[in-house]
């Protein structure tokens, strides 16, 4: 079996993820990556806002501040869950997809792409022997939170991908019976 494809099969979410994450150059290989996406009519959807440092503090704030504005009734050990969430990982990338109207591409198909740059990104992350970890919730595929990311109105959270070196206890990866997902129209 060739690399790539060792690759793909291989590859997992952890439940832990620590230092290192993968430097600037690693990330520009990375992203050319993601930017590999399938993509109608070259709409060029795909954005992506890489948080580090002091900069996953300003989106724990982000997280805790739309919390206590846009949901009613939530609990102090729910916002500390948010708030502790961004530091999960030493890098987060915030999946975007930019919207244009278009007439062959509708905005599904465009947040698809995005999907699928995820999908790169989460393997280009493997093969570099690093490990991510896709997670959406409150925060993804909802218009508010935009405002609080100082997007615009164009622009759609539809995830986030928590970045680094895969540590802990790994996940044991399923065999899966194929025929369960395959039916064959023959």
């Amino acid at each position: 079996m060739n690399d790539a494809l060792k690759n793909i099969l291989n590859r997992n979410s952890p439940r832990e993820l620590s230092e290192p994450y993968p430097s600037k150059a690693e990330m520009e290989t990375i992203y050319q990556a993601a930017l590999r996406a399938p993509d109608h009519a070259w709409q060029r959807p795909s954005r992506f806002i890489q948080v580090t440092g002091k900069g996953l503090e300003k989106l724990s704030s982000i997280f805790v501040d739309f919390a206590k504005e846009n949901i009613e009734g939530v609990s102090d050990e729910t916002l500390q869950k948010y708030k502790d969430a961004p530091f999960r990982a030493p890098m987060i990338i915030i999946l975007v997809s930019e919207i244009k109207i278009h007439p062959k591409v509708p905005e599904i198909e465009q947040m698809l792409s995005t999907a699928a740059a995820a999908e790169n990104i989460l393997l280009a992350l493997n093969a570099l022997n690093y490990a991510g970890m896709w997670r959406t919730g409150v925060f993804a595929l909802n218009e508010k939170i935009s405002k609080y990311l100082e997007l615009q109105e164009n622009q759609k959270v539809i995830g986030y991908l928590y970045v680094g070196t895969p540590s802990g206890k790994q996940k044991k990866i399923p065999e899966m019976d194929t025929s369960e997902f395959v039916t064959q129209w023959i």
